[in-house]
């Protein structure tokens, strides 16, 4: 994007420096969950958002819980007896803190093939062995769902298209579970029964301002991340997670040149990074930490690292 662009000039300050400034996207540290196995919080990354003179989208961050036995619960107890005077059954107590196993062993859908060139890309976080990335397991759908509030015009059908993309590039597969009024926070449990039923919360997608979300203030345009949580010794896989957007800011980003392509690759980077996609240091990747009008789709080797979490293990006991 050259500075002098007379088209560029009514939408992009140019810097003191005279070079137009690009949207950088920085990269949060990574925050560990508490470890008592009832609790699961949410640690999105934070995406920034400014002035036209400079949008930032930040990374992933990953939390982590760990489940255990229901029998190692503080509260397990014994079924109710089916009738007076008939022992209590020797059933062990269902665990309270995640649903019923999916049993599924089989990917819903098989992960594309990464390109045959490769290229740069990075992971949020990984297996004990320091190499194999978190992913969602391919064998549950990933549900999600939105919180309507202060959608832009335009906002939701941004959100429905760029899922279809990931989902496209991962081989996981997603649906839609409608409309929620939870609010969007980051200590946000995982296993909510009283609101979604027996299953993981679904991915929470919603609109914020920076009042409401201090992550958005300054030159934040949004965060995501998700929480991996392991049972016993086995792997850990992602559950659920949150994606923030500036409700503010994105308006103004659609009704520039190039808007909505512009912003279709900000929330496919956001969506990289709630799968398990990290920050690269290659400019021709989207998951660079500089959103540019010139990169607004995965390249090369955010395919290879896509194809890869699309490539997680299936974890049927949780």
């Amino acid at each position: 994007m050259h500075p002098h662009d007379p088209e560029d000039a009514g939408h992009l300050p140019a810097s003191p420096s005279g070079r137009v400034p690009q949207w950088v996207l920085q990269e949060a540290a990574g925050v560990t969950a508490p470890p008592e196995p009832w609790r699961g919080a949410v640690a999105p990354p934070r995406r920034r958002r400014g002035l036209w003179s400079g949008l930032l989208v930040a990374a992933a961050v990953a939390g982590a819980v760990a489940l255990v036995d229901p029998s190692e619960l503080p509260w397990a107890q014994r079924l109710p007896q089916a009738s007076p005077g008939l022992p209590a059954s020797s059933e062990p107590a269902r665990p309270t803190d995640r649903p019923t196993p999916s049993g599924l062993l089989v990917p819903l859908g098989p992960p594309p093939l990464p390109p045959p060139v490769g290229g740069t890309h990075g992971f949020t976080t990984f297996q004990d062995d320091g190499v194999t990335p978190v992913a969602y397991d391919p064998c549950r759908t990933i549900h999600y769902v939105l919180r309507p509030d202060a959608t832009p015009p335009g906002g939701e059908q941004l959100v429905h298209d760029a899922v279809l993309r990931i989902a496209d590039v991962t081989g996981l597969v997603f649906t839609f579970d409608g409309y929620t009024d939870e609010p969007l926070t980051t200590e946000r449990a995982v296993y909510q029964p009283e609101r979604y039923g027996d299953q993981w919360a679904p991915v929470l997608i919603g609109w914020q301002t920076e009042a409401e979300n201090p992550a958005l203030v300054g030159d934040v345009v949004g965060e995501a991340g998700s929480v991996a949580v392991s049972l016993g010794e086995g792997p850990r896989v992602f559950v659920s997670g949150t994606v923030s957007l500036d409700s503010v800011q994105f308006p103004e980003i659609l009704g520039g040149r190039d808007g909505a392509a512009v912003a279709r690759g900000i929330v496919l980077h956001e969506l990289g990074h709630l799968v398990g996609l990290a920050h690269v240091d290659d400019d021709a990747e989207l998951m660079y930490p500089e959103a540019r009008r010139a990169v607004t789709d995965f390249s090369a080797g955010d395919l290879t690292g896509l194809a890869a979490l699309g490539a997680g293990p299936c974890v049927p006991e949780l």
